[in-house]
C-alpha cells in the first residue's frame, strides 16, 4: 500500500509506493528526502534531470517474464562515454528491480543475494570469468559513474555527485549481471537480469510526447562550436557527434555542446553513404547516422576501412563496414562468447581465428552513442565462419562481441542508392563466401550419385553374369605326354559374348604353362591365349610364406554364337609328376577395370572443383595470421628452414 508524507521543504505530498524505498525526490522543489520511519530528512536539492527524450516516465507500466511492473523512480548517471538512465521498477509481488537504458540497449535486472564474496572492484579485469547464480559470467565492462540527477522513489540514499563504481558481466545465453560498489568496496551489491528489446516489455503509459522510438527523431539541432556548421542529433542516446565540416568531435550528452577532439582537414574522408540516407536492408528500414574511418597497421603498412552507424526500428543500432568493396552488416551481441585457442563456438557454429590487431579511429562525422575519441584504440580479434564473422573488441574498460554477415555490393546499391559508385570487391575478404563452395558441393553430390549408380549397375551385371557355367572338366597334364588336351564341346548362344576360362591346378613349389586355343567348331575360327600358373610355399625363420596362386583366369570377348571347344598345350618343370587341373568355362561378368576407369573419370570433377575451392581459401588465409602453406610456397624458400 502506498504511503504519503509531506515534503518538509515545500509541504507538497511525497508518495512512497514501495516498502523498499527509503528515498524520494520531491516533484515540486526537487528536495532529496530520506525516510526514517514516519519522518523525512531533507538532504538538499537534487539537480534537474537532463532531457534525454527517453519514452519511459514514472508511472509507465510493463511486463517482464510474466510479471507486471511500474516505474516509480530513476537516477541519471554519467561516465566518460556518455549518459544513461536507471529506472527503479516496482513489481506486482512487491519486489523491486531496475531498467537500464544505455548505449541503445535495455537491461532489466533484480537484486540477488550472493553466498560467495564478490571480488573487489580493483581486482576485476575485462575478460575475467566469475560464477554468479551457478552460471559462469564474463566481465565485459568496468566503469566509474557519477549520479547526475534523480526523481521519484529509490531504494537507497543518493544525490548528485553520488559515485557508482560497477562491473557489467554477461554469459553466453544472454543473461546480464552487475557488481555494484556504490555502497563501498566492503559491501558490493549483485544484480542479475537480461538484455531485452524495448518493445517486448508491453508498455503502457509511456510519455505522450515521445512514443515508442521511431527510426528517426529530428529533435535537436545546433551549430558546431568549432566552425559554426549546422548539425543535428537524430537518436536520443547520442553522446557525441563528428562535424563533417571541420572534423571536430563534439560532446552532446547535455545541452552544452563542447569540443572533445579536434579533427584535421588532411584526414577528411567522403563517405560512400551520405549521412541521413535511408534504405531497406535485409527487410529492415535503416538510416545512416554516423561514419567512422578506422585503420590498423601490419608490417609497417596502414590498412583503412569505413564503418557506418545505422539506426533501425525501436532505436536498434547496427553497423555497416566496408573495406576495398567488401561490405558487412554487423550488430553488437548482448552476450559473451567463449573463446578457446584458435576457435570460438556460438551455438553449433564454429569460428576460426583469422587475425588480431590494434584498431585506431582516424576520422568521425555524424552521431555516436558514446564519446568517440580520435585515435581511440581497441584490441580486435576476428574469427570467421564464412559468410559470418565474430569480432571481439577489447579495451581496459570494456569487451564487446560483434557478429557480422557478408553482403554483396549489389545489396548496398539497391538499399541505399548512393550517389557515389559502390565498387566491386577487390581481393578476398576474411568472411567472403567461397564462390566455388556451392559448385564443389553440387559436384560432390552428383559424384556420389553417379558412383552409387555405377556400383549398382556393376553389381547387377555381376549377378547377371554369374551362374552361367558352360563347362566344367578335369584335365591331367603329364610331362611325359606332350599331346594337347581337348575339352568337351560347349555352346555359346549369344552373339558378342564374353566367356571366362578358369584353371585350378593341384601343384606346390612348381609351375604350369598353358597355351589355350578356343575354336569355333561351326566356323573354324580360333582365339589363342597363354597363361602360367605358379605356386610356391616355404618357411623363413619360423614363419610360413607363400607366393603365386593355384588358379588363373582369362577372358575371351566378342565371340559369335556357336559350338566351341578348347585345346590346351602344357609346359611343365622337368622332373615333376603329372599335374591335375580343373577347367571351368563360364559367362564373364563386367570388367573391374572398366569400373575403375569410370570411377577415375568421375573423381576428376570433384577433384577439379576442390582445387578451385582450395585456391580461393589459400588467397583468403594469406591475409590472416595463419596463412596456408602450399608446396609452391616451400619451393620459394631457397632451402632456408626456421
Amino acid at each position: 500500500m502506498a504511503r504519503t508524507a509531506r515534503c518538509p521543504s515545500c509541504g507538497a505530498p511525497v508518495e512512497f509506493r514501495s516498502v523498499a524505498s527509503i528515498l524520494a525526490v520531491c516533484d515540486y522543489c526537487r528536495s532529496t528526502l530520506v525516510r526514517h520511519g514516519e519522518d523525512l530528512e531533507n538532504l538538499g536539492r537534487m539537480a534537474e534531470l537532463l532531457e534525454d527524450r527517453s519514452p519511459v516516465q514514472r508511472g509507465a507500466e510493463g511486463l517482464w517474464r510474466g510479471r507486471r511492473f511500474a516505474v516509480i523512480g530513476r537516477i541519471q548517471l554519467r561516465w566518460e562515454q556518455g549518459l544513461w538512465n536507471e529506472w527503479h521498477l516496482l513489481f506486482d509481488d512487491g519486489k523491486s528491480g531496475w531498467l537500464s537504458e544505455a548505449g541503445g540497449e535495455c537491461v532489466v535486472s533484480e537484486p540477488r543475494w550472493q553466498a560467495d564474496t564478490l571480488p573487489a572492484f580493483a581486482d576485476l579485469k575485462v575478460g575475467q570469468r566469475h560464477v554468479v547464480d551457478g552460471t559462469a559470467f564474463t566481465v565485459t565492462n568496468l566503469l566509474s559513474a557519477r549520479c547526475v540527477a534523480g526523481e521519484g522513489e529509490l531504494p537507497f540514499a543518493v544525490g548528485a555527485g553520488y559515485e557508482l563504481p560497477a562491473a557489467d558481466l554477461r554469459d553466453p545465453a544472454g543473461r546480464f549481471a552487475t557488481f555494484d560498489y556504490s555502497d563501498g568496496p566492503a559491501k558490493p551489491l549483485l544484480f542479475v537480469g537480461e538484455s531485452v528489446a524495448f518493445g517486448s516489455l508491453g508498455w503502457n503509459n509511456l510519455r505522450e510526447a515521445v512514443p515508442l522510438p521511431e527510426p528517426t527523431l529530428r529533435a535537436r539541432a545546433f551549430d558546431c562550436p568549432k566552425c559554426g556548421a549546422p548539425l543535428q542529433v537524430s537518436h536520443e542516446r547520442v553522446a557525441s557527434v563528428g562535424c563533417g565540416s571541420c572534423g571536430a568531435v563534439l560532446d552532446t550528452a547535455d545541452e552544452r555542446v563542447r569540443v572533445i577532439a579536434e579533427g584535421s582537414f588532411k584526414l577528411k574522408v567522403e563517405p560512400l553513404l551520405e549521412l541521413g540516407s535511408r534504405g531497406k536492408l535485409r527487410g529492415e528500414d535503416l538510416e545512416v547516422i554516423g561514419f567512422m574511418r578506422r585503420r590498423m597497421q601490419a608490417d609497417g603498412v596502414n590498412y583503412h576501412w569505413s564503418e557506418y552507424l545505422l539506426l533501425g526500428p525501436e532505436n536498434r543500432l547496427a553497423w555497416l563496414t566496408e573495406y576495398q568493396g567488401h561490405w558487412n552488416l554487423a550488430r553488437v551481441l548482448d552476450r559473451s562468447v567463449l573463446a578457446v585457442v584458435g576457435t570460438v563456438r556460438m551455438g553449433k557454429e564454429e569460428f576460426r581465428h583469422f587475425a588480431s590487431y590494434t584498431a585506431h579511429v582516424d576520422y568521425v562525422i555524424g552521431e555516436f552513442p558514446w564519446r568517440v575519441r580520435l585515435d581511440e584504440q581497441a584490441e580486435v580479434a576476428d574469427y570467421v565462419s564464412p559468410p559470418r564473422m565474430l569480432s571481439r573488441e577489447t579495451t581496459p574498460e570494456e569487451e564487446t562481441w560483434t557478429l557480422a554477415e557478408y553482403l554483396p555490393p549489389e545489396e548496398i546499391r539497391t538499399a541505399f542508392k548512393p550517389r557515389f559508385t559502390v565498387r566491386d570487391p577487390a581481393g578476398v575478404y576474411a568472411n567472403q563466401p567461397n564462390p566455388h563452395e556451392e559448385t564443389h558441393r553440387r559436384v560432390c553430390r552428383r559424384f556420389w550419385m553417379f558412383l552409387l549408380a555405377a556400383l549398382a549397375i556393376h553389381a547387377l551385371l555381376l549377378l547377371g553374369g554369374s551362374g552361367g557355367t558352360l563347362l566344367t572338366q578335369s584335365l591331367l597334364f603329364d610331362p611325359l605326354d606332350d599331346e594337347p588336351r581337348t575339352s568337351r564341346e560347349f555352346e555359346i548362344r549369344d552373339a558378342g559374348a564374353r566367356i571366362e576360362v578358369t584353371h585350378e591346378a593341384v601343384l606346390e613349389n612348381s609351375w604350369l604353362g598353358l597355351g589355350l586355343t578356343l575354336v569355333n567348331k561351326d566356323t573354324g575360327e580360333a582365339w589363342q591365349a597363354s597363361r602360367e600358373i605358379a605356386y610356391y610355399v616355404g618357411w623363413d625363420e619360423g614363419e610360413r610364406w607363400t607366393e603365386g596362386s593355384r588358379s588363373d583366369s582369362v577372358v575371351f570377348a566378342g565371340l559369335p554364337a556357336g559350338r566351341y571347344m578348347l585345346a590346351e598345350d602344357a609346359d611343365m618343370e622337368e622332373g615333376r609328376g603329372p599335374v591335375s587341373t580343373r577347367l571351368k568355362v563360364a559367362k564373364a561378368g563386367p570388367r573391374w577395370s572398366s569400373l575403375a576407369i569410370l570411377l577415375a573419370v568421375l573423381a576428376a570433377f570433384p577433384l577439379y572443383t576442390r582445387v578451385r575451392r582450395g585456391g580461393f581459401e589459400v588467397r583468403r588465409w594469406a591475409e590472416s595470421d595463419h596463412p596456408i602453406v602450399t608446396a609452391s610456397d616451400g619451393s620459394d624458400d631457397d632451402g632456408d628452414d626456421d
